[in-house]
């Protein structure tokens, strides 16, 4: 084989299409776009959603309910269970539970809820507590701190 012999793969060099010119093109006349009509025209683009006029299906549905979760205060939350794996007698707040990697971020504040056991004595320092969770750590002689 020599340079002169060397071709490129088939079907890898095409002529590029000349969209409305007759004489053997086979896209003359109507240019492959049909007979008429709004995808005929120049910028007849049919945007997304478009119902052919009838009232689109996202203004046919109702709007309803109201959202806060753009304003909504959101908490750090941990679970009763997650105080077992302290000591007796630890005072427990947002900077513990961080160092230990627990949470992540403190966000607005701490908040206990009441999911899980627990057997030590722990006092808990936190912006709110659910009332589950607060009948679980009084119960075993814990102290409860609302900031």
């Amino acid at each position: 084989m020599e340079m002169q012999e060397l071709k490129p793969a088939y079907g890898s060099k095409t002529t590029r299409r000349r969209i409305g010119r007759g004489i053997g093109s086979g896209l003359g006349k109507t240019a492959g776009k049909g007979h008429k009509g709004q995808k005929a025209r120049t910028g007849g683009k049919i945007r997304r959603g478009f119902e052919g006029g009838q009232t689109p299906l996202y203004r046919r549905i109702p709007k309803r309910g109201f959202n806060n979760k753009v304003f909504a205060t959101e908490y750090a939350i941990i679970n009763v269970s997650d105080l077992e794996k302290f000591e007796n007698d630890t005072v427990v707040n947002i900077e513990l539970l961080m160092n230990e990697g627990i949470i992540r971020n403190e966000k607005a504040g701490l908040k206990v809820l009441g999911n899980g056991n627990l057997t030590k004595k722990v006092t808990v320092e936190a912006k709110k507590v659910s009332n589950s969770a607060r009948e679980k750590i009084e119960a075993c002689g814990g102290k409860i701190e609302v900031k």
